[in-house]
């Protein structure tokens, strides 16, 4: 795994109206890092999101992807970069068919020269998708909407991926087969940054951590040590 930096993000505050649901956050991810954001609902891991994506702009701090400040551009020039998002709820297009969602993912200027070899490779980790494409989105099964929003998260040809509660409502047999997808994601040489409630789950599959309560966070650090804190057992393994 490389020591270098891919992403820094540099005490952000950032607000929803006139709510603020980020104080003061800072995090950085290696590239080639699975690193896993958890907390609970309200602890501002989709605003984070949304922050580091340009959907939301903090009103202080930095972010940096590659040494280059993104802090305020706008989304589709930070997609152009290399980062995708996978926003909590999928966010597929319902009456598109399977194949056109995934041509969707593609239509950034730096991955549309590639947009067949990320179909095939979309192909290779989701064969169930190949074999719905003539599909409306609207007619698959939780499990394949999600595998959907993935891959066209992948059609955007990204070095890093955001990926928001990826594993919400699903069945646990279909949650190991995405993680499953996750590593061998990882190992194409895309690095990934979830959010994830499950910390069980999420301190197995990460490298390392962050915890935030409320805005803030709270605790970070390798997740075979977040695992032996104290404070982590008896907030979520009720140690």
């Amino acid at each position: 795994m490389s020591e270098e930096t891919l992403l820094k993000v540099s005490n952000i505050d950032a607000f929803h109206g006139s709510f603020q649901a980020l104080w003061d956050v800072s995090l950085t991810v290696k590239t080639g890092e699975i690193v896993a954001i958890i907390g609970a609902n309200g602890a501002g891991k989709s605003t984070l999101l949304d922050s580091i994506s340009g959907l939301v702009h903090p009103t202080k701090g930095s972010i940096e992807f590659e040494g280059k400040d993104i802090t305020k551009l706008q989304p589709f020039k930070i997609v152009n970069l290399g980062i995708s998002q996978t926003p909590e709820g999928r966010g597929i297009f319902p009456d598109l068919t399977v194949l056109e969602n995934l041509i969707i993912g593609s239509y950034n200027r730096k991955a549309r020269p590639f947009k067949e070899q990320n179909l095939q490779r979309v192909y290779r980790l989701f064969p169930v998708l190949e074999e719905r494409k003539p599909q409306l989105a609207k007619t698959l099964s939780g499990g394949e909407q999600q595998m959907l929003a993935l891959g066209r998260g992948l059609m955007s040809n990204p070095k890093l991926m955001l990926l928001d509660e990826m594993s919400l409502g699903l069945a646990p047999m279909l949650i190991n087969e995405l993680y499953k997808v996750l590593r061998e994601i990882r190992e194409r040489g895309i690095t990934i940054l979830f959010v994830e409630q499950n910390v069980r789950r999420s301190l197995t599959e990460a490298d390392r951590a962050y915890i935030m309560e409320t805005g803030r966070v709270v605790l970070s650090g390798h997740v075979a040590e977040l695992r032996e804190e104290e404070r982590v057992k008896k907030a979520y393994f009720g140690a």
